[in-house]
């Protein structure tokens, strides 16, 4: 337990007490279940602003909700790792950017146009409404052990992400997602097309990275987060009336 209250801690604003240590190699495997329970609030934030607000709007709010709960974290990230690699930049270049903390235009543009897809994505839900909301969070936040997995850190003997990645992650740690496949299992046929939208951009994400850099950073992994959420959101949505 007192790693998954360091992993919330780590990666949100909520207050679940104290934890007695802090062992990212062991607060790895708790990020999907953070994320279950970012989802779990998210869902019963939205049953509330939907019945007080339209759709559109409460999920907006929802959208807000989301961001505020992990203290703009992964949105951080995303704002960094734009400037960071959008752009024929060498890595070094590419790394000495992402640490600086100023906003640059396409660290807007990259937030504004996530933010924009997350929104429409859960505007456009229907069926299945709480249970998407609840997952999808879970899902987002164990593609970062894919990065934790097949990637070296990018920045020697500095920046966040360094002690997570004293330990080369095993599959065994990857515990933690099979809670949101097998929640998934509940949506039907739409499961698989689930599954299949978070493998492909997970994969996607992956190889950009290893194209790009060949390594990873804190930033990258919040990015990641970012960019799996809002997608995921967006195609679950495709249709779904009709499922």
């Amino acid at each position: 337990m007192r790693y998954f209250i360091a992993a919330t801690q780590f990666i949100t604003i909520l207050p679940l007490g104290r934890a007695e240590t802090f062992d990212p190699p062991k607060m790895i495997p708790h990020f999907p279940v953070v994320g279950l329970l970012l989802g779990i609030l998210l869902a019963l934030f939205d049953h509330v602003a939907s019945r007080l607000w339209s759709i559109p709007v409460a999920s907006l709010l929802d959208v807000i909700f989301l961001a505020i709960l992990t203290g703009a974290f992964h949105l951080d990230g995303l704002g960094d790792t734009a400037d960071g690699l959008l752009g024929q930049r060498p890595k070094e270049k590419a790394l000495a950017i992402m640490k600086d903390s100023r906003l640059g235009t396409m660290a807007l543009v990259a937030i504004l146009c996530g933010l924009s897809m997350k929104w429409a994505g859960i505007s456009g839900l229907d069926a299945n409404r709480g249970l998407l909301l609840t997952i999808v969070p879970a899902y987002a936040r164990g593609s970062m052990l894919f990065g934790f997995r097949f990637f070296d850190y990018g920045r020697s003997g500095s920046g966040t992400g360094l002690d997570f990645f004293k330990e080369k992650l095993k599959m065994s740690a990857f515990w933690g997602l099979i809670i949101p496949v097998v929640l998934s299992v509940l949506l039907g046929w739409k499961a698989i097309w689930l599954n299949l939208i978070f493998a492909a951009v997970t994969a996607a994400i992956i190889w950009y990275y290893k194209k790009r850099l060949g390594c990873i950073t804190g930033d990258m992994l919040g990015a990641m987060t970012e960019i799996v959420e809002s997608v995921m959101f967006l195609m679950v949505s495709i249709g779904d009336v009709t499922w």
